[in-house]
């Protein structure tokens, strides 16, 4: 659900209907939904402010079912909420996009926040086949700060996605009656930059798979670079495609599908450079094969 409304907010935008919903709490004056005169771009908007109800109703589900959890695991259930309130906080700030007449630096951080909701929607979901112990690294220190580099150079890499999109030709309203704010950049010049980060990330996904084999590290880390791979590889056809035809609606929102995915296998990545073990209750902590381990079949 996290990265199905960037989907549906995406398409918001693409499609238009942004100030499709011209208030915010409410829809139109004192109606929370609006009427059906107000147009295919209305039902477009509030179809995607309801999902957001989906949206806290899943995060409910997996805080009910972590508190439910037995032992107690305080750090899981502490993940759980903060999904809770980087939707609501999220939510308000869709608000100040409707309030500001689609800002674009407003709506930039809007994506961005719902970045930060898939990040701890994936470490939520990580922790809860680990243990409680403290994290144990599986390679060395230098290996995790090429990681880290990769990190830092993909967050980038996403930042200036959100600026091509605010300069480029999708203002979020096709409305006369209010010009819509655009960063006054040629949104070609900014997607030159966009895709130079792009094959930073790929240099340095490329640069991580082969230091791990050097290293001979687990197989797990292994298999997470080569699949941040593969999803780089497909959002950049997209991209090329989608700037070779002038940023057609659907592919854009297509490529926003995939800044999701290149997002969750980077985190994927990062996660799979330690542990956290699994030990039965009572038993003595032992440098042992953890469930990591043993599901890939990989025996220190």
């Amino acid at each position: 659900m996290s990265v199905v409304i960037v989907v549906t907010g995406g398409a918001v935008r693409l499609t238009a209907s942004g100030l499709g919903c011209p208030t915010w709490p409410t829809c139109s004056g004192d109606s929370l939904l609006g009427t059906r005169e107000m147009g295919v771009h209305h039902a477009i908007e509030i179809s995607n402010r309801m999902l957001t109800y989906v949206l806290c109703a899943a995060v409910g589900w997996a805080i009910i079912a972590i508190r439910a959890m037995e032992p107690r695991r305080t750090g899981l259930y502490r993940l759980a909420w903060a999904q809770f309130w980087v939707v609501v906080g999220n939510a308000v700030w869709g608000g100040l996009t409707v309030l500001t007449k689609l800002n674009p630096y407003v709506v930039s951080l809007h994506f961005l926040l719902s970045a930060a909701l898939i990040t701890v929607a994936v470490l939520t979901w990580q922790r809860v086949d680990e243990g409680d112990a403290s994290p144990r690294p599986l390679v060395g220190k230098p290996v995790r700060q090429l990681g880290q580099v990769l990190a830092g150079a993909t967050a980038v890499l996403i930042v200036v996605g959100t600026l091509v999109t605010g300069a480029g030709p999708h203002p979020g309203d096709s409305s006369t009656a209010h010009k819509v704010q655009r960063i006054d950049v040629d949104w070609k010049t900014i997607a030159q930059l966009h895709a130079d980060f792009a094959w930073v990330v790929v240099g340095l996904t490329v640069a991580l798979w082969f230091v791990l084999r050097a290293v001979d590290a687990p197989r797990g880390p292994q298999r997470r670079v080569a699949e941040l791979f593969g999803v780089l590889m497909g959002q950049g056809v997209i991209g090329y495609v989608q700037y070779f035809t002038h940023l057609p609606a659907a592919l854009v929102d297509l490529h926003m599908f995939g800044a999701s995915l290149v997002w969750i296998a980077l985190l994927r990545v990062l996660l799979a450079m330690r542990e956290r073990p699994v030990y039965e209750p009572g038993a003595v902590p032992a440098p042992a094969v953890t469930r990591q381990q043993a599901q890939e079949g990989v025996l220190r």
